[in-house]
């Protein structure tokens, strides 16, 4: 049971504030009852509310983890005309990424119209960590793993790596990767500080959340998924 001024807010139609006035203006009504308790509260799956007559739908959250493909943009919409990371969502629901991932960049992705939880995994205090796999243009040598681990500056600004391994100790151009940094193009401009380009590039994990799917493929997450992402991140 939930609050009929919450219910309101929650429903993206008003703030609760401004939903308090309402229901003392008496323009709210519960299942065809006029309401002007604020205290009164509503069942989310089976009363119906309505402001002025009109049906109050609370909008229902959206969590989708997307394996992302190269030559998509992580944006909601392109200037330049090139395909959406949204293009790839069948949903009539207004979604966007939670963070980015370049161009050609793959792996996971997820997008909400939870702007909360996009606030939780975004925010640099959270730390959360990030696992990329990437190919360079040549061997990772000891000193640079060490320099790359102690931490080395970009724009000023100190950016380092919380481990590196490799895949196969004999390939050492296939490297491991995690980070807990969310600056723009972070993984690459490491390398490209020592030299090295990454000439493919995917995220194989965010938050601890895996790309199980195909690549180019998406899926809602689990509600357990999701509670256990906010129950960390809160």
């Amino acid at each position: 049971m939930v609050r009929i001024n919450k219910y309101l807010a929650d429903s993206g139609v008003t703030s609760r504030r401004k939903a308090e006035e309402l229901i003392l203006q008496g323009r709210v009504s519960v299942n065809n009852q006029l309401i002007i308790d604020l205290s009164f509260k509503v069942n989310p799956d089976k009363d119906e509310v309505q402001i002025d007559g009109e049906r109050v739908r609370v909008k229902k959250n959206i969590y989708i983890l997307l394996n992302k493909p190269k030559g998509v943009v992580s944006t909601t919409s392109d200037e330049k005309n090139r395909k959406t990371v949204i293009d790839l969502i069948n949903t009539r629901e207004k979604i966007y990424p939670v963070g980015r991932l370049d161009y050609n960049t793959t792996g996971v992705l997820l997008l909400t119209n939870d702007g909360d939880f996009s606030n939780l995994l975004t925010h640099p205090k959270n730390k959360v960590p990030k696992i990329y796999e990437l190919k360079l243009d040549r061997p990772l040598e000891d000193e640079d793993k060490k320099k790359l681990l102690a931490g080395i500056y970009i724009d000023r600004k100190r950016g380092r790596f919380e481990k590196i391994s490799f895949v196969n100790h004999r390939e050492r151009k296939i490297v491991q990767v995690e980070c807990v940094e969310g600056r723009n193009r972070f993984v690459k401009i490491m390398f490209e500080a020592l030299n090295y380009n990454v000439k493919n590039l995917n995220r194989s994990s965010f938050a601890n959340v895996k790309a199980n799917i195909p690549v180019g493929h998406y899926r809602e997450l689990k509600k357990e998924e999701v509670q256990k992402l906010l129950k960390k991140y809160s």
